[in-house]
């Protein structure tokens, strides 16, 4: 990001009013949602009983952008451990599969999954490129797979019975960025600068299509590339309002270092892909201010949520971890309710219908949800804050 700003992107939602006042994006800070109080509870009524089974977490634990799958795992571990500490009569497993958020290593990973009978449900694959790689071995073998994280809009329409997705996609955050930029940002310039990958690519065109003439320039930058001075220069020369970068933090974060050593003063605009605390970290002077927008959900008032996740990993839930805790619950709900095997687990899934912490759940036959949210962050004192809500 720049030292002027920054920004990444997500779903929809309607605006909230209220709370403080926000940074330089024109709008005050939205309230934060409070839990539902119908919000489904791992744990249960504690009188579960089943023999025991397991659920597994399929995505990245120590690969490139890892910090984002141990979000999505910290907090379906949270709801398994909620659970088996509620239901001595019924002990889920989670299982850990390391695809390192590859499309070469995910196939592999996923093969090993599917071919370990007692796995009746997965949470993942957190990213669109993995995902797309290696879906069609999850529909093979009928195992039931909801992604918290994988927003490029084609994994729905491949024709995949097991694939669910706990969020809205690019086809939504897309429109909400291109919203927040022009509107609250008021940018009429914006430089769209995208990554190689299936997430970066697919974010990007749907971010152009909602900016129309105002996406004033275009370039590419590749997975673990680490100078950018060619598109620091171009970006130079365009003085842009405003840069969306769509891809992960990896290289987000020396990408808008290098803007700001250059003195390009454009606001920086990024996707979820982004939000995450080792951006601000390897962005260092350039994070100060940045804005994010996320098709996530605030989890500062979720707070028996995020009191318990604490305790647990010491540290604070991150992007997508209420989104894997809900997902987590989802299964474990099926299991409670005496699903024993993949198919039954499946139909549970396909079927559901019920209050998240997040959101509500309730999937159409492409395993999209008709109800998305999109939400702004902002750095502040070092530290991502929620910003404004986007419909």
């Amino acid at each position: 990001m720049l030292a002027a700003a920054g920004v990444i992107s997500l779903g929809a939602c309607s605006a909230r009013t209220g709370g403080d006042s926000g940074g330089d994006s024109g709008a005050p800070q939205a309230a934060a949602p409070s839990a539902a109080a119908n919000a489904a509870d791992p744990a249960g009524d504690g009188k579960a009983q089943c023999a025991p089974t397991s659920i597994a977490y399929a995505g990245t634990i120590n690969g490139a952008n890892a910090a984002l799958g141990q979000n999505i795992l910290k907090g379906a571990k949270l709801a398994v451990d909620q659970h088996n500490k509620a239901n001595p009569g019924c002990q889920v497993k989670l299982a850990e599969f390391d695809t390192e958020g590859t499309p070469d290593k995910a196939p592999g990973i996923v093969t090993q999954i599917v071919n370990t009978p007692g796995i009746i449900g997965v949470i993942g694959l957190p990213f669109s490129g993995e995902s797309k790689a290696a879906g069609n071995i999850f529909n093979s073998a009928g195992l039931v797979a909801v992604t918290p994280s994988a927003t490029n809009p084609s994994l729905a329409q491949n024709g995949w019975k097991t694939f669910f997705r706990a969020l809205g996609n690019d086809n939504a955050q897309g429109p909400a960025a291109a919203k927040f930029i022009t509107g609250e940002l008021k940018a009429n310039k914006v430089c769209v600068i995208e990554d190689d990958s299936e997430y970066g690519t697919g974010l990007a065109a749907s971010t152009v299509k909602a900016l129309g003439g105002k996406a004033s320039c275009q370039d590419k930058v590749k997975t673990k590339q680490t100078d950018f001075s060619a598109v620091v220069n171009k970006i130079k020369n365009e003085k842009p309002d405003a840069i969306f970068y769509s891809g992960y933090y990896q290289e987000a974060a020396p990408f808008a270092q290098q803007l700001n050593d250059a003195g390009v003063k454009a606001k920086f605009v990024g996707p979820d892909g982004v939000k995450d605390d080792l951006f601000v970290k390897g962005a260092g002077d350039a994070a100060a201010n940045a804005y994010f927008t996320c098709p996530c959900v605030p989890a500062d008032q979720f707070t028996k949520f995020t009191d318990a996740y604490k305790a647990a990993t010491g540290v604070d839930p991150g992007t997508y971890s209420p989104e894997a805790y809900d997902v987590a619950t989802i299964l474990l709900k099926g299991i409670d309710a005496g699903k024993k095997d993949r198919a039954g687990l499946l139909d549970f899934v396909k079927t559901y219908d019920g209050q998240g912490i997040t959101k509500h759940f309730k999937w159409d036959d492409h395993g999209e949800l008709a109800a998305t949210t999109v939400w702004t962050y902002k750095v502040e004192n070092g530290k991502i804050v929620r910003n404004t809500e986007i419909k």
